[in-house]
């Protein structure tokens, strides 16, 4: 288990890491005609734009290794500041009746974070977030005790409850939100608050009053992005420092890079994803022209199964929603070409960030880390799962 000085030191790192890069990883590609940093990294643009498609599917999946980027950027200092130990328990997989109503890859993922969890003698379980109970449900088997679970949702309270009852588990769910100012009195110290892919705020919410009431932690964070604030502020006094000597900031949008892998996306599913962001690209040069205005302009997001059927479609939905008015007659064959063209580009570019976002995601880790150990707790971070498995995989426990 990596000691306190060992987190000190990998946090000093990936803050001087990061906050040198800011100027390479922070732009995002697809906004800009021309490289928004060629002048930081005199010909790393026209390297990466000379990938062939194999190359760049290999750099995305695995972006630390072999790469041709480390003629301008520390990649193996990345590699290395990054790289966390595996605390998974690696102890026999869980009888499958347990996982009833719940997805096969979710279950893999519940399997493996809850062989991680060992509650001390005496320490009671709650779940923060519990949506349904399934961990709840999880971790009353695997180790025989009663379980609370905290969900803000009545539906999913009542849904999750009645699974306990079926299945006979001594799982309580309640129904709490998690930011109210009671949320507190469930972190009493001789309890351990779990939570597998707690969002943001929420989870930050949860290592707030840990810190505060003294209760042990079981998390695997999510979705950093998900918060109120725009500018991020440090958790920890540590990270604070850090931010300021270094001169790293970091906003909303910079949170989002951290989740943005996607290995266990279905092919389908990426393909869709390729589509839309070709279409969007495709769009992009059509709107830039029509309005005489060559700069980027946002578009929403659509659900998965609500794109338009056609290149056509997507424009006119596009400029409907961004109030462009379009020409009567367009080369609809051509912009969309360029879409493609454009976005084979851009995956080459954002290479650059692919290298990045893991560190980040390590780092924003390790400042929720700190926050604990400043409050006293002996803390572990690592991984409970392989990235095939989930990307978002990092474990924070106290100990």
């Amino acid at each position: 288990m990596p000691s306190e000085p060992d987190l000190e030191a990998r946090f000093v790192a990936l803050t001087r890491l990061l906050a040198d890069g800011q100027p390479l990883w922070r732009p995002l590609p697809f906004q800009h005609r021309a490289t928004p940093w060629g002048k930081h990294a005199p010909g790393l643009a026209e390297a990466l734009l000379a990938l062939p498609d194999d190359a760049v599917e290999r750099l995305q999946a695995a972006p630390f290794e072999a790469s041709p980027l480390a003629a301008w950027l520390p990649v193996a200092e990345l590699a290395e500041a990054a790289a966390l130990p595996d605390l998974s328990a690696g102890g026999a997989a869980l009888p499958e009746a347990w996982g009833e109503g719940i997805g096969a890859r979710k279950w893999r993922q519940l399997q493996a974070f809850a062989g991680c969890v060992a509650p001390a003698e005496g320490e009671s379980l709650v779940e923060w977030c519990a949506g349904k109970g399934h961990l709840s449900r999880t971790l009353a088997r695997l180790h025989g005790r009663p379980v609370t679970g905290l969900e803000w949702q009545a539906a999913l309270c009542e849904a999750g409850q009645a699974l306990a009852e079926r299945q006979a588990q001594p799982v309580r769910l309640h129904r709490q939100d998690v930011l109210a100012d009671d949320a507190g009195d469930w972190l009493e110290p001789g309890r351990r608050v779990t939570a597998l892919h707690a969002c943001g705020d929420l989870h930050a919410r949860l290592l707030e009053l840990a810190a505060e009431r003294g209760a042990a932690v079981s998390l695997a964070p999510c979705c950093y992005h998900r918060t109120e604030a725009s500018e991020y502020l440090a958790l920890s006094r540590r990270g604070r420092a850090l931010m300021a000597e270094h001169g790293l900031a970091l906003c909303r949008e910079d949170l989002a890079m951290a989740v943005q892998e996607t290995v266990t996306a279905p092919q389908g599913v990426r393909r869709h994803r390729q589509r839309a962001n070709a279409w969007r690209l495709g769009f992009d040069r059509l709107q830039r022209e029509v309005r005489g205005d060559d700069a980027y302009l946002p578009v929403p997001s659509l659900a998965y199964g609500r794109l338009p059927d056609d290149f056509a479609g997507f424009c006119r939905w596009a400029a409907e929603r961004k109030g462009v008015a379009l020409p009567a007659t367009l080369d609809w064959a051509a912009y969309e070409t360029a879409g493609w063209r454009r976005l084979a580009e851009v995956s080459r570019l954002e290479l650059v960030r692919h290298l990045y976002r893991r560190p980040l995601e390590v780092w924003l880790g390790l400042d929720r880390a700190w926050r604990l150990v400043e409050a006293g707790q002996r803390v572990r971070l690592g991984t409970f799962c392989t990235r095939e498995l989930t990307p978002r995989n990092l474990l924070l426990e106290t100990c």
